[in-house]
């Protein structure tokens, strides 16, 4: 019998969280595909693998039998399929680094020049990923580093050095009362409707609606934006407002939005990331070592 290791990975999520909603954030799906996901395994297994109750997912005889290979069987995968790719990045002398949205602002340039100054004969290859993988393609070893806003969902998970913070500011429609104002306290936010990412991103999604700001509020959620201009589109079009790195009022200007400073917030931490057990060596910690260059300069 032949499996998916895309169902036995949504085995092992919920398996270990106990909790589809937890689960479906964790691998950045929506709950409804997960549920599907599980139902499915069980189909082709011929067997139940969770008794479901409001306290959550609980593994049956069968589930626990199960779980107890699924995680080293993924974890064998995993390694060879970064092997793999590790290898042809290799061969061609090619290094894959995720980002998002505006991935280390103005220092992305220099730091893939510093790369080739270290690395001439190798090449940075950039690989773009919408909101709905906060972590730019680590999590399903897509690339070789990236270049990520901390928290993500599972960073904890991969080594991470800080480049930089920057303030959350807010991007607003032009009309909206608080655009007059030259900062904004974020309470005066709180009952506003925000313009969010997907809520299978879990912390990333919390953390810019300003869930840490741990005042006991749920954001009110006024429209769902995957990437940079269904999130322009949603604040123009007076959707809802969204707290954004300071980078953003410089990336994307655009007519009918407004940039403010936000005052009573943590800033945002960008870094560099990647896995602890990459196969790329040398050449990756000459990437790290061009991110850090960089930024003491």
């Amino acid at each position: 019998m032949d499996i998916d290791t895309r169902l036995l990975r949504s085995f092992t999520a919920v398996a270990e969280e106990g909790n589809l909603t937890r689960a479906a954030q964790r691998l950045f799906v929506a709950q409804p595909t997960l549920t599907k996901q599980i139902r499915q395994l069980e189909t082709l297994l011929g067997v139940p693998l969770f008794t479901r109750s409001r306290a959550g997912m609980r593994l049956t005889a069968a589930g626990r039998a199960l779980a107890d290979k699924a995680a080293g069987v993924l974890a064998r995968w995993d390694r060879a399929v970064r092997e793999t790719r590790g290898a042809a990045g290799r061969e061609a002398r090619v290094l894959r680094v995720g980002f998002v949205a505006s991935a280390a602002n103005e220092s992305t340039q220099a730091i893939v020049a510093e790369f080739a100054r270290r690395r001439p004969d190798w090449r940075v290859l950039l690989r773009h990923t919408d909101w709905t993988d906060p972590s730019a393609g680590l999590a399903d070893g897509a690339v070789d580093a990236a270049l990520v806003r901390v928290p993500f969902p599972g960073h904890d998970a991969f080594r991470v050095e800080e480049l930089l913070t920057e303030p959350r500011w807010v991007a607003l429609w032009d009309t909206h009362p608080l655009a007059a104002l030259d900062e904004i306290p974020f309470d005066r936010l709180r009952d506003e409707p925000f313009v969010a990412a997907p809520p299978e991103t879990g912390t990333w999604r919390d953390f810019w609606v300003g869930d840490d700001a741990d005042d006991g509020r749920t954001a009110l959620i006024g429209a769902v934006a995957r990437n940079t201009d269904e999130w322009l589109a949603a604040i123009a079009g007076g959707h809802g407002i969204s707290l954004t790195p300071a980078a953003s009022a410089r990336f994307y200007p655009r007519p009918g939005i407004t940039y403010r400073p936000v005052t009573g917030l943590t800033p945002t931490r960008v870094g560099v990331a990647w896995p602890p057990s990459s196969t790329t060596g040398p050449a990756l910690q000459d990437f790290v070592r061009s991110c850090l260059t960089t930024f003491e300069r």
